[in-house]
């Protein structure tokens, strides 16, 4: 399934430079606002170790890790609402993400110009913050005034049920509150999903900063964003981004050295993708054999049909069983025959909600 995550920022807080280390691309990073025009999109791997237990288990022929993408969106700049900076196209590609990354500067530099000209993490926040509060604050506008005297005039239900929550986001936007820390039920979501509200979506903040501060647990600045994006009830990680732009040069026996070097356990990439993964709510099951071991990303609540549908149509179309084992009873027993002989393997129908971890064989028929 395609998912997608959206790197934003200011110009110059390290967007492209993180992009490129994440997605091994080399687009243009260049010292100076707007380096980055249109949307780069890049397919990122997902780290996962038990893809490399099973490659150890079944020696298959190939073995295909899950990815999702990362979508680099040019920097914002305040005014980005009414048009600055080319900043209305900018909000456009932010809106079709699912996630949103957000790279906050937390180094000084003289070298490398700040937009406002000093390094104030929290104030970069807001201003980014502030202008997609101000984009989606537009779009709910424009649809109360569409819907707004027809739904009065006629009474619908639907429509006046819209319309309520229409103003209840309104009140909330106008006070500085974005969508996702608004209580919404389901079927709320529902309502306005055509939107595609910028503020419903989960964000996560990436603090960057230098070489030195990695060994250091960071610096005041970064205090200041894991503190902002507590209460916030949101996500956030410390990265280097020149560190991550060296090791995605290197090969993976040598960052591992390098890494030990510097003390550290996993490197800041591993961790953003693994953190906005689980931002998105997305888990992973396996399919194991000699000829192939492959891991597919699914939504967290997608039942087994809906999951053997990411495989093939035709696999959710004519599905009839899936026969399911846990990784961690195959790591037990050490072999599937194993697994078996233990009875942890099991047959689930089209209503078994598929967990993370799960290895499957999907039994289906499609007749002509």
């Amino acid at each position: 399934m395609s998912l997608t995550a959206g790197i934003v920022g200011l110009p110059n807080v390290g967007k492209s430079t993180l992009f490129n280390a994440i997605t091994k691309k080399n687009i243009l990073a260049a010292n100076y606002p707007f380096a980055t025009i249109d949307p780069n999109v890049g397919v990122v791997i997902v780290p996962d170790i038990r893809l490399q237990t099973l490659e150890n288990i079944y020696s298959p022929e190939r073995t295909i890790p899950t990815s999702f993408e990362f979508t680099d969106i040019a920097g914002l700049v305040k005014g980005a609402s009414e048009g600055e900076g080319l900043g209305n196209k900018f909000l456009s590609h932010i809106r079709q993400v699912d996630a949103i990354v957000e790279v906050v500067r937390c180094f000084d530099d003289e070298n490398i110009i700040h937009v406002d000209g000093k390094v104030d993490p929290i104030k970069d926040i807001e201003v980014i913050n502030v202008e997609l509060i101000l984009s989606d604050l537009e779009i709910i506008q424009n649809r109360i005034n569409k819907i707004g005297k027809k739904a009065k005039m006629t009474n619908n239900k639907e429509e006046l049920k819209e319309l309520n929550l229409l103003n209840k986001i309104k009140e909330s936007l106008e006070k500085n509150i974005p969508v996702r820390k608004m209580l919404i039920d389901e079927e709320e979501k529902k309502i306005i999903s055509s939107f595609n509200l910028i503020t419903e979506k989960p964000i996560i903040y990436v603090a960057n900063v230098k070489e030195i501060d990695i060994n250091n647990k960071g610096n005041s600045y970064v205090d200041q964003v894991m503190e902002y994006a507590k209460n916030e009830k949101s996500e956030a990680i410390m990265v280097c981004a020149k560190i991550e732009s060296e090791l995605s040069e290197l090969p993976d026996d040598e960052k591992e050295i390098f890494l030990n070097e510097l003390g550290i356990a996993e490197s800041g990439l591993d961790q953003l993708v693994k953190k906005t993964y689980s931002l998105l709510g997305l888990a992973t099951y396996f399919t194991a054999g000699s000829d192939e071991c492959r891991a597919w990303t699914f939504k967290k609540g997608m039942n087994a049909k809906e999951c053997a549908g990411i495989i093939h149509s035709d696999f959710e179309k004519g599905f009839i069983k899936a026969e399911i084992m846990s990784y961690s009873d195959l790591v037990q027993y050490k072999t599937e025959k194993a697994v078996k002989e233990a009875g942890k393997v099991r047959l689930e129908g089209k209503d078994y909600l598929m967990q993370d971890g799960d290895i499957c064989y999907f039994r289906f028929n499609v007749s002509k």
